[in-house]
């Protein structure tokens, strides 16, 4: 019944000094297989969406905890835009976790034994100046290697020149977090929903460097040209998790 453990029993509190959100668009057909059953690619046209989430993250704790006992620590996450229908016909966008990188051993450690989210050890440096947010992370076997330089400050003047968005306004709308966060469960065939309870998210557009993406050049994302759709920064935000609730795809797997 470990299993049990992994679906996000506890509600979560944080601050977010920075986030940096990467999207990149890339075929539907190299995105889909990456989902489990019930979740559908949100796709423009012909391209599905993977967003790389690089956060500052500050004083996370349980929820009902004091900011003193909250943990600091830096965390990429590598997310595929999706959808999913509720038994009652509500569809939901939310995003689909493939990996996660943390520069926290005990982020690592207490994130895979409670989430689906595949938390891996990684070196990060993170350099602030004047305008300038560099960040620079390596991971043991370079698997998802990433160095980018973001301008921020001021907002970019155009969408990356690649991008499939038509504006700034359409961008946005794959810029994350979404309400949602999807895990599976595969012991009984069900989603499980992770809710985001976030304030004062206004993301501006930020121009970008991308010096190194290891994690594309593997397959089949090599084959696949990915292509950057947009950039987006924000910070000092107040975020949380709600507890995860389950909603089976069919009838329960007897364990």
């Amino acid at each position: 019944m470990w299993y049990r453990l992994k679906r996000h029993p506890i509600a979560v509190r944080a601050f977010f000094r920075h986030s940096l959100i990467l999207t990149y668009a890339l075929p539907r057909e190299v995105l889909q297989p990456f989902l489990p059953p019930g979740l559908v690619l949100d796709t423009l046209g012909e391209s599905g969406f993977l967003a790389i989430a690089l956060v500052q993250t500050k004083d996370l704790r349980p929820r009902g905890l004091p900011r003193i006992l909250g943990q600091d620590f830096f965390l990429s996450g590598y997310r595929i835009f999706a959808r999913f229908t509720t038994a009652a016909g509500r569809t939901l966008r939310g995003l689909r976790i493939l990996r996660s990188d943390t520069n926290s051993r005990l982020m690592m450690r207490f994130g895979n034994l409670l989430t689906h989210y595949s938390y891996r050890l990684a070196t990060v440096d993170v350099i602030e100046s004047e305008g300038r947010l560099e960040i620079i992370i390596a991971t043991p076997q370079a698997e998802a290697d990433l160095h980018v330089v973001a301008r921020i400050d001021s907002p970019a003047p155009q969408l990356p020149a690649e991008s499939p968005f038509s504006n700034f306004h359409e961008a946005r709308l794959y810029a994350g977090p979404l309400p949602f966060t999807f895990d599976y469960e595969r012991e009984t065939n069900s989603i499980v929903m992770i809710e985001g309870v976030r304030q004062r998210w206004q993301p501006e557009p930020v121009s970008v460097e991308i010096l190194k993406n290891t994690f594309f050049e593997h397959s089949p994302f090599r084959e696949a040209h990915p292509r950057l759709a947009n950039a987006f920064y924000v910070r000092d935000i107040d975020y949380g998790w709600k507890r995860g609730t389950r909603e089976p795809l069919r009838r329960e797997i007897e364990t």
